[in-house]
């Protein structure tokens, strides 16, 4: 059906169509021609009285001076009849020369009417001076604009300046000359201006000061935006751009056009303008329009004011706690708040979303009447000072500026660690109850806020109370054998406490205590204390202890360990170098706490133990007894006691060097020998006790050994028995050795000589030696001396046997043993030798 009517179409106008030869088409005529924009574009209007199907296309021409150079064609298309209207902007001033438009029809884009005579634009013409264009035409910054010099008629121009700067010159034509800049920029002094120089051929030059002025153009804006807080009054933002210059004569103006409206123009601020919404109009298109000397600039926006609204909201009240505080926020507008949804950040802490229909760490309920909601700040640290922002938005909307800050403080809250010390008494059904407590107090908040205490126990269906004041950190009373449960809270003048229990179990019976252990300090001299975890601790471990001077009293300190660890650190400055502390660890149940270990030792120990006390010694020929006495388990030791060391020097030696040293491991013996002593010495003999770091103050005595008689009856016997020894293996052949003995010891011939009777000398020297007592001799010595060959004088004859005992200087002589002499025989005459005396 659409090619039928289009055929019918062509059928119908076919006549027509031949009846009009090309060569006759009508030319066109320009019907106004004007420069507008300061003079830098052309307006070019004609009348459209016939048109095609499709349109009509024209062609324009734009010449410049007077040979009609062509500078500009363009094809333009028609489609509406009527008068029609086209601006070109030239890059050249049109002062600068003539510019001239003709304009013809293209029938069918192809076939081309005669062209319309030529309308001219006349530039400057210039009588006495050179004129130079543009003048005071504010300029676009970043522009390449054109400058011309237009001399009378005759004159030439050779050379143009900028800023006193030549530039290449460019042919316009009728004696007219021009330069052109790249890029323009805003001079950075104060006066803002350009200077433009012309040079005639002859040398004459033309300048112009301030002739124009280079200024920042209008910038489209960005980010365009509209809110509304009470859905009454919208206010448009945007971002203007660059900072414009106060002393920019570039005058700029700012208007917001409601398109869907017939209100007028809104005059805005630079960057934001308001306007008063319309009833019942939810949806908007906006236009801002930024217009100043070098053009206009638009951006458009769409909204729906439903989804743009932003609560402001404000402080308007607030309710302190302890760990909650309530917060009251007054809404502005005519808003629903069943959908609000509320910001709040504390300072310190986090920040949380709240809402009607949420809960966490803050609650938020609204009154739509009032138009006050109330916000519910939870999980706060008592006595704590907070500063609070909050912000609002419908849900899914907007969110409103932030509030501002608010401060306050939570009340403080104070809590007991409580322990007790329970003691047996003389009655095996009472037992003394000795609570303590220590109040801790949240932040900063004085001690003075707590009234007192209040202590009340409960034991076999029977309560007690007992009132202490605020200077009194414990409670004395007695129990009976059975569970008693115990409560201690603080009474204060404002805020808030949290009341201590503690139970104590039903009376052991005189359970046996743990195994003692033993500690030792680490390299940063801290205990680190670690036991065993126990499956009934199921409220956590106590580790107690006394914190005292030696021999002072006992100040009771404990710490609470929660259940699941096993560890404990306590830091070296809390304990003294060289005391012993004891830790009891309890285990804590239901049933109350239970003791589970004993721990005692020093951070660091000491090695300057006192002396053990001696108390007894015995003293042999070749050792040494020693017995003291030492409490090694006294706590007052400033370290654990290891063993004993006894050094033992010889005194009569000018220095006094140590011979030995033994040492005793254990710490429990308190005697010991000492052997390989010589006897009849004196030694000095020293007794400390030992530690980890060495052996301390040390007891000295002096001890001189026994003489040793056994030795010196071993030296007389010795002899004695060897010549028994002899003696007897002798005897068998006593006879050969008589005779032998009577060969050796031959007398002269004639002569009446007994000899010695052999067989009496040991039984006479054994009668001699039982008259001396072991006592009376020290040294004895036995000298048997034989002869040798056949004497010749009766003086040598009195030396055949002799037989003496000699004993040290202090013991008198042993009498020589006699010989029988019966006869004697005659000597040769002769004189007798000195200290011979005759007999006759």
């Amino acid at each position: 059906m659409s090619l039928r009517n289009l055929l019918a179409s062509y059928l119908l106008f076919w006549p027509v169509l031949c009846l009009v030869p090309v060569g006759q088409l009508p030319k066109p005529r320009i019907t106004r021609l004007d420069a507008t924009g300061a003079k830098r574009a052309l307006l070019v209007s004609w009348l459209v009285n016939h048109s095609s199907v499709m349109g009509d296309t024209y062609e324009l021409q734009i010449s410049r001076a007077n040979n009609h150079t062509i500078v500009y064609d363009r094809n333009i298309s028609v489609l509406n009849l009527g008068q029609h209207s086209w601006t070109w902007t030239s890059d050249l001033p049109l002062e600068c020369a003539d510019h001239s438009v003709r304009i013809r029809r293209l029938y069918n884009r192809s076939v081309p009417s005669p062209w319309s005579n030529w309308e001219t634009n006349s530039g400057a013409e210039p009588t006495d001076k050179t004129m130079m264009f543009p003048v005071q035409l504010i300029l676009r910054e970043g522009d390449s604009p054109v400058f011309c010099c237009v001399p009378p008629r005759g004159d030439r121009i050779t050379a143009m300046t900028l800023n006193d700067e030549k530039h290449p010159l460019l042919d316009v034509g009728a004696a007219v000359t021009a330069i052109s800049v790249k890029n323009l920029t805003i001079p950075t002094k104060l006066i803002k201006s350009i200077r433009l120089g012309c040079i005639k051929e002859n040398g004459q030059s033309w300048k112009h000061l301030c002739c124009m002025r280079a200024a920042v153009p209008s910038q489209k804006p960005r980010n365009l935006s509209c809110v509304t807080t009470d859905l009454t009054t919208v206010t448009c933002s945007w971002a203007s751009g660059r900072k414009r210059d106060p002393k920019d004569r570039n005058n700029q103006t700012n208007t917001l056009h409601i398109q869907n409206s017939g209100l007028s123009p809104v005059a805005c601020q630079q960057s934001s303008c308001t306007f008063q919404a319309l009833p019942r109009l939810e949806e908007y298109n906006i236009s801002v329009v930024v217009k100043d000397q070098l053009g206009e600039e638009t951006a458009n926006y769409c909204f729906n004011i439903r989804d743009r609204v932003v609560p402001v909201a404000k402080w308007c009240g607030v309710v302190l706690g302890v760990t909650t505080t309530n917060l009251s926020l007054i809404i502005q507008g005519n808003l629903t708040l069943d959908t609000l949804l509320c910001q709040v950040t504390t300072d310190p802490g986090s920040s949380s979303e709240v809402s009607s229909a949420t809960s966490g760490p803050a609650e938020l309920s609204c009154d739509r009447f009032s138009r006050i909601c109330e916000v519910k700040l939870k999980h706060l640290s008592p006595g704590s000072q907070y500063a609070v922002r909050g912000r609002c938005s419908i849900t899914g909307g907007l969110w409103g500026p932030w509030t501002k800050s608010l401060s306050f403080k939570t009340y403080p809250l104070v809590t007991l660690d409580v322990w007790r010390r329970i003691k047996q008494l003389s009655d095996p059904h009472s037992r003394q109850i000795t609570l303590l407590w220590v109040p801790h107090v949240s932040s900063s908040a004085p001690h003075s806020l707590i009234r007192g205490y209040w202590v009340e126990w409960s034991q076999d269906g029977k309560h007690w109370s007992r009132w202490r004041t605020d200077k009194e950190t414990r409670a004395e009373f007695s129990i009976g054998p059975g569970r008693c449960d115990i409560t201690a809270a603080a009474v204060l003048h404002m805020g808030s406490n949290i009341s201590a229990h503690i139970t104590i179990p039903p009376d052991g019976g005189g359970e046996s205590p743990p195994a003692l252990k033993r500690l030792h300090g680490t390299a940063s001299a801290a205990f680190n204390l670690s036991w065993e975890k126990q499956e009934t601790a199921t409220c956590g471990y106590t580790v107690e202890w006394c914190s005292r001077e030696p021999r002072g009293p006992c100040a009771l300190q404990w710490v609470k360990v929660p259940a699941g660890s096993n560890t404990l650190s306590l830091p070296a400055e809390n304990f003294k170098s060289g005391c012993r502390f004891t830790f009891n660890i309890y285990g804590c149940s239901a049933n109350g706490h239970e003791l589970l270990e004993i721990q005692t030792g020093y951070t660091k120990e000491l090695q300057s133990v006192a002396a053990p006390s001696l108390v007894n010694f015995t003293s042999e020929s070749s050792s040494v007894t020693l017995e003291w006495r030492y409490d090694e388990d006294d706590r007052d030791h400033p370290a654990f006691i290891t063993g004993y060391l006894v050094t033992v020097q010889e005194a009569q030696q000018d220095t006094l060097a140590d011979l030995l040293s033994v040492s005793v491991s254990d710490p429990r013996r308190k005697a010991i020998t000492i052997d390989g002593l010589q006897h009849n010495r004196e030694y000095v003999f020293s007794l400390s006790a030992l530690t980890r770091q060495g052996p301390g103050q040390a007891t000295s005595i002096s001890i001189r050994t026994k003489p040793d008689y056994s030795a010196h009856l071993v030296q007389i016997l010795a002899p004695i028995l060897l010549l028994l020894v002899c003696a007897a293996l002798l005897w068998p052949r006593r006879k050969v050795v008589k005779t032998a003995l009577v060969s050796i010891f031959v007398y002269p011939a004639g002569m009446d000589i007994r000899a010695p009777d052999v067989d009496s000398f040991p039984q006479e020297m054994a009668k001699k030696l039982q008259s001396r007592v072991v006592e009376e001799c020290k040294e004895s010595y036995i000298e048997i001396l034989s002869t040798g060959p056949r004497l010749d004088d009766a003086a040598e004859t009195d030396a055949l046997t002799s037989l003496a005992f000699r004993a040290s200087p202090s013991e008198a002589s042993l009498a020589h043993i006699p010989i029988q002499v019966d006869y004697r025989p005659q000597l040769p005459l002769r004189s007798p030798p000195a200290g011979m005396c005759h007999q006759a």
